[in-house]
């Protein structure tokens, strides 16, 4: 894969949400990003890894109701990192959320957001995460909304990354 290197979601979350503060404060959502302990390093490719967390982060405001929220939180558990997205919105049908992660996929007109789409966000987040070696879960949540939920190896040089290795991405 392109780009090799040794990304904390952390990382790549807080940039995605920087870059995306605008599109945020639009819909005028609260958003929360929380670290479940434990830093979530992962390795591969930079730019697939970016591009995964973008998508999820930009289906998260896209489709949400305005005056919502979204809840991203990263961790890692054993040797498994997780990335979890949650967002608030209309009542999903599980059995339509299911097949999300299949290109050109979408619940219909009514989600769309302003930004259109042509369905291809969460199938790229799947491939993705097949790549890196990883999960994805789709859930409707029964209050209304999506949870999106992300596992992916933790990067193998735990070594470096316990002696303090920067809070950036490292090639």
């Amino acid at each position: 894969l392109p780009g090799q290197a040794t990304l904390p979601l952390e990382y790549a979350v807080s940039a995605a949400l920087a870059a995306r503060a605008s599109a945020i404060a639009a819909r005028n959502l609260t958003v929360q990003h929380s670290t479940g302990g434990r830093g979530a390093w992962v390795q591969g490719s930079q730019p697939l890894l970016c591009r995964m967390v973008d998508n999820v982060l930009d289906n998260a405001i896209s489709h949400n109701l305005d005056r919502g929220w979204v809840r991203v939180t990263t961790g890692a558990d054993g040797d498994r990192a997780w990335l979890a997205v949650e967002n608030g919105g209309e009542v999903l049908d599980q059995a339509q959320v299911a097949g999300l992660g299949q290109p050109f996929r979408r619940l219909g007109a009514d989600r769309t957001g302003s930004g259109g789409g042509a369905g291809l966000g969460l199938s790229i987040v799947a491939a993705v995460v097949e790549a890196h070696g990883g999960t994805l879960s789709l859930s409707a949540r029964a209050e209304g909304g999506l949870q999106v939920s992300i596992s992916l190896p933790l990067a193998g040089d735990r070594a470096a990354v316990a002696a303090g290795a920067p809070a950036g991405v490292r090639a």
